[in-house]
Order: structure tokens, then C-alpha cells, then sequence
């Protein structure tokens, strides 16, 4: 370790090599997968129904007095508001899984992102409370969006941290999956409301899906309270080596780290809020194409992601991280082009065609090694900390920004393909990243026997040959 950082957390900050290994976890590491997938699928649920409702609904519900174009931008200002609080959420809910353990922040961020939703499909509309609805409205997407923040982080490093070595990407590819699954279900649910006739739609029908989390976050919370805490916290706990303020400690210890999850993560995180709330906004008022349409595309993409998620994470134990999510992000780069051609001609095979392209095979692609690629960035006290903020920081200049953005694009060329150029440029960004960060398939997250040596800064880490 470098100078002033031996000292700097003396003694909580001990490698992991000094880490007592706890006995093997005490719940098979496919039920704690499935839990984790499980409840990812819900929180991204909860998530998703509001990037959908952003686009159908909110326009006219809440923002009425404002023009369409106006209307969807602040509909779509409201959902980016969640991706502001996000980081906010990683350093809360990262401060204490590093602390106090990861199951417990999932726990909690589960019941705060499940009461938030369920009280979104409470609200009184415009028309019945005038601006406090839009107020209420953001208020609540905050606090959806702090709750989501805190998720990620503590879904995957319970599915990377209970693993083999050898198996990392492939189960941590499940709580990956659970974006594509919760996508699936959102706009299900949104498919299912939108056949009522327009004005019950409009009326109670939106309101339905966000209801019905109530449901699925009880499921949720019985699944992941019968799982076991990870090994590698177990670890930290054992001889009671927690840092006492993990993200001070990564940012101070590990900027680089961070900033390149962030940068990695950027062109995912703007490819899929643009594929999963732009185009249903894009498919109906551009392209003409019909609401259960959209919807149904849609849907269709988001069964084929979950399972490519899978079988990229499966694929990067094998091959490597860095090689499948270049090819994704490569993909997502050049691939766009054809996309929005394929969109734009309103034909509901090519409509899906261009829409797998990209939501179904590129972006699962990078996302299926995600997990474990940036886990194995950060040694277990700053694990949670330093992956769940540059993944959240992404999602500030990625997702939050990008319906804006192609909103504001579309309206100032009416052309797609202005938008297909942004995502590439997002894809440059992410190439660049990914290229700069070490391969890290065969790291050992406990042991740690180089000494305190970390992949991708001035220090790297011993690796299991």
C-alpha cells in the first residue's frame, strides 16, 4: 500500500488477506440468486411503471396546463429526479451494508421503494389538487429514487459475494437480469391497463400497476429474509475490521475506480431508459404506432434481455469480463443506426427487430458481466460504497438525462437519427472506460495476498491463477 494510506483507516481498513474466511454461507448460493433476482425484478418494477407513466400519462394528468412537448419534458424532469437521489441512496444504503451488512439495506430498501410506489398510485391528479400533485409526485420519485440507489449495490455483491470464482458472472447475473424482468412486468402491467377504454385508463387504470407493488414487495420481503448474510462481509464482521466511513475511504483510496464503474455503466444506462421510456413516448406520437403496440415490442425485447443477461454473465467466467461487455458496448455504438431505422417504420416486427437489436442483445450483453466486473473493482469494506455510487453516478448523466435529451433532440431536427448519435457518443465514453479497467475474473474477494493491492489504480490485486 502506498504511503498515508497505511495509516489513513489503521486499523479498519486491513487487506482482506488479514480477514478472517468465515464457513461456507449458510444458504446455497442459487436460492440467494434467486432472491436477489427476485427482488431486483420488483424494485425495477416499482421504477419502470413510473418511466412508463412518465411517458402515457403524466403529461396530461399532472403537468395539463403545459403544451405536449412541455408536458413530457417536465414528465420526464419528474422521472430523472429519482436518478438525482440515486447516488444519495448509494452512499446511505452503501455506508451501512459496508457497516452493518448488505442483507439488512436490501430489506429496507425494499419497503421504502414499495411504500413510495404504492402511495404514487394514491395521488390526487392536477385537476383535484392543483400544483401540490406534481409536488407530491416528485417528492415521491425521490424517495424511489434513494431506495433504488441503495438496491443495486446490495443485490449484486450478495449473488458476486456468495459465489465460487468461477461462477461470479453468471449468478451475478441474476439480480442483472431482474432490469429486464422488472421491465417485463411494468410495462405488462401498463400493456393489460391500456386495454380499457381511454378515459378509464386515464381516470383509475394507470393506477393499477403502482398499486399492485404492494403485493409484490410482500413477496419480495418473505424471499429475501430467509437468505443468509455474504461470506466476504461475514469476513469483515468476524474480526470486526468494517471501515469506519466507506465512501470517504473509496474516494479518497480508489476516485479512479469509481469513475470508471461510472463511465463503463454511462452508455447502459442511457441506452436502456431511452429504449424503455423515450420509445413508448417516440412509438406512439412519432411513429403512430398504437399504445398496446409500443407496449408489446416492448415486452417482447425485455423476455429475450433476461435471458441473454444471464448467458453473458455466464459467458464472462469463461471468456472474460472485459470481452463481452466490449462487445456489448461495441454493439450498442454501431447498432443504434439500424435500430431507429428498423423503429421508425411503424411494422411491429421490424418495430421489434430494431428494439432486440440493442434492449435485447447489446445492452444485455455488457450487462450480464456488470455485477461481477464491478465488484471485483472494490475489496470488501469499501465494496458496497465504491460500486454503488459509480454505478448511481452514471445514472445521473445516463438515464436521468436521457428522454430529456431526446426529447429536446427529436424536437429541435425531427430526426431519430440525431438521437441514434448521442447514444453512440455515450458508447465512446464507455468504451473508453471499460478499456481502462484491468480484467478481474480470476480476483479473490476475500484473500487478498499481494497486500492491500486493488485492479485499476495504482495498486493491483492478487488474482487466483
Amino acid at each position: 500500500m502506498l504511503k498515508g494510506h497505511a495509516m489513513s483507516e489503521e486499523p479498519l481498513a486491513r487487506a482482506d488477506s488479514d480477514l478472517t474466511r468465515p464457513a461456507a454461507s449458510e444458504t446455497p448460493v442459487r436460492k440467494v440468486a434467486a432472491a436477489c433476482l427476485a427482488g431486483t425484478t420488483i424494485e425495477f418494477y416499482d421504477f419502470f411503471i413510473y418511466g412508463t407513466a412518465a411517458a402515457l400519462v403524466f403529461p396530461k394528468l399532472f403537468f395539463p396546463e403545459a403544451s405536449p412537448f412541455i408536458g413530457t419534458l417536465l414528465a420526464f424532469a419528474s422521472f430523472g429526479v429519482g436518478f438525482v437521489a440515486r447516488p444519495a441512496g448509494g452512499v446511505i444504503f452503501g455506508h451501512f451494508g459496508d457497516r452493518v451488512g448488505r442483507k439488512k439495506m436490501l430489506v429496507l430498501s425494499m419497503m421504502i421503494m414499495g411504500l413510495s410506489t404504492v402511495a404514487i398510485g394514491l395521488l390526487p391528479t392536477h385537476a383535484a389538487a392543483g400544483m401540490l400533485a406534481p409536488t407530491l409526485l416528485v417528492v415521491l420519485r425521490l424517495v424511489q429514487g434513494v431506495a433504488v440507489g441503495g438496491e443495486w449495490g446490495g443485490a449484486v455483491l450478495m449473488a458476486v459475494e456468495h459465489s465460487s470464482p468461477g461462477r461470479r458472472g453468471f449468478y451475478g447475473s441474476w439480480p442483472q437480469a431482474g432490469a429486464p424482468l422488472g421491465t417485463l412486468l411494468a410495462t405488462g402491467a401498463f400493456f393489460l391497463v391500456s386495454l380499457l377504454p381511454d378515459e378509464q385508463f386515464m381516470s383509475f387504470g394507470w393506477r393499477i400497476p403502482f398499486l399492485a407493488s404492494a403485493v409484490l414487495i410482500a413477496v419480495g420481503l418473505v424471499v429475501r429474509l430467509r437468505v443468509s448474510e455474504s461470506p466476504a462481509f461475514q469476513a469483515v464482521q468476524v474480526e470486526k475490521k468494517q471501515t469506519r466511513a466507506p465512501i470517504v475511504t473509496v474516494l479518497r483510496e480508489n476516485p479512479r475506480q469509481v469513475l470508471l464503474v461510472a463511465g463503463a455503466f454511462l452508455v447502459q444506462s442511457t441506452v436502456a431508459y431511452i429504449f424503455i421510456s423515450y420509445l413508448a413516448t417516440y412509438g406512439t406520437a412519432v411513429v403512430e404506432a398504437s399504445r398496446s403496440t409500443v407496449l408489446g415490442v416492448i415486452m417482447a425485447s425485455a423476455i429475450v434481455s433476461t435471458v441473454l443477461h444471464i448467458l453473458a454473465g455466464a459467458l464472462s467466467d469463461r471468456y472474460g469480463r472485459k470481452p463481452v461487455y466490449l462487445a456489448g458496448v461495441i454493439g450498442m455504438g454501431v447498432l443504434i443506426f439500424p435500430a431507429f431505422a428498423l423503429f421508425e417504420t411503424g411494422s411491429f416486427r421490424l418495430m421489434l427487430a430494431g428494439h432486440m437489436l440493442i434492449f435485447g442483445l447489446a445492452l444485455s450483453l455488457a450487462g450480464g458481466p456488470t455485477a461481477a466486473m464491478f465488484s471485483e473493482m472494490f475489496r470488501t469494506q469499501v465494496r458496497y460504497s465504491g460500486a454503488s455510487v459509480g454505478y448511481q453516478l452514471a445514472g445521473v448523466f445516463g438515464a436521468a438525462l436521457s428522454p430529456i435529451v431526446a426529447t429536446t433532440l427529436f424536437e429541435l431536427t425531427q430526426s431519430g437519427y440525431v438521437i441514434a448519435g448521442y447514444v453512440a457518443a455515450m458508447a465512446v465514453i464507455s468504451f473508453i472506460a471499460v478499456v481502462l479497467i484491468p480484467e478481474s475474473r480470476h480476483t479473490d474477494l476475500i484473500a487478498n495476498r499481494d497486500g492491500n493491492k486493488l485492479p485499476g489504480s495504482h495498486e493491483r490485486i492478487s488474482t487466483v491463477r
